[in-house]
């Protein structure tokens, strides 16, 4: 976590990003490294756990993380802990809390109470659209055989 702490301290300073950074550990080894890259690289999914998690899963050369661990530091945001939840780490361990994050600008509370909402009741207009179409992919994966589970 020392090296978590250090890397997100080093990201504020440098301007690269925000001030958080995350680890992929597997069997006490450090797999990858990821820091918040942001505003440097004009991308809004690029938070430290997102980018951390997929520079293992190119390392390790797979689409999940069996067997690692996730250090952070900070309380993963909804987009992290998402993300985190498909690549299906055996344990997070995390620094700061997110409301520590929103005492230093960046509140994640209005997300996760649109998480609780109705697609139609947010904040955000949701309209589906070819509902009576929508279900072709699912039927098309279904039957292909050469589907990889996940």
């Amino acid at each position: 976590m020392r090296r978590v702490i250090d890397l997100a301290v080093a990201n504020a300073r440098s301007g690269r990003g925000g001030p958080f950074a995350a680890l992929v550990v597997r069997d006490g080894a450090i797999i990858s490294e990821g820091t918040n890259l942001v505003t440097s690289s004009n991308d809004p999914t690029a938070h430290a756990e997102i980018v951390a998690i997929r520079r293992a899963c190119e390392a390790l050369d797979s689409f999940q993380l069996d067997g690692c661990e996730l250090f952070t530091s900070c309380e993963p945001c909804p987009m992290c802990l998402g993300a985190i939840y498909w690549a299906r780490p055996t344990r997070i361990y995390y620094a700061a809390t997110r409301e520590e994050a929103a005492k230093a600008g960046f509140d994640d509370e209005f997300i996760y109470n649109e998480l609780d909402l109705t697609p139609e009741t947010r904040h955000l207009p949701m309209i589906r659209l070819l509902a009576s179409d929508a279900g072709a992919p699912f039927e098309v994966w279904n039957r292909f055989d050469g589907r990889v589970e996940y």
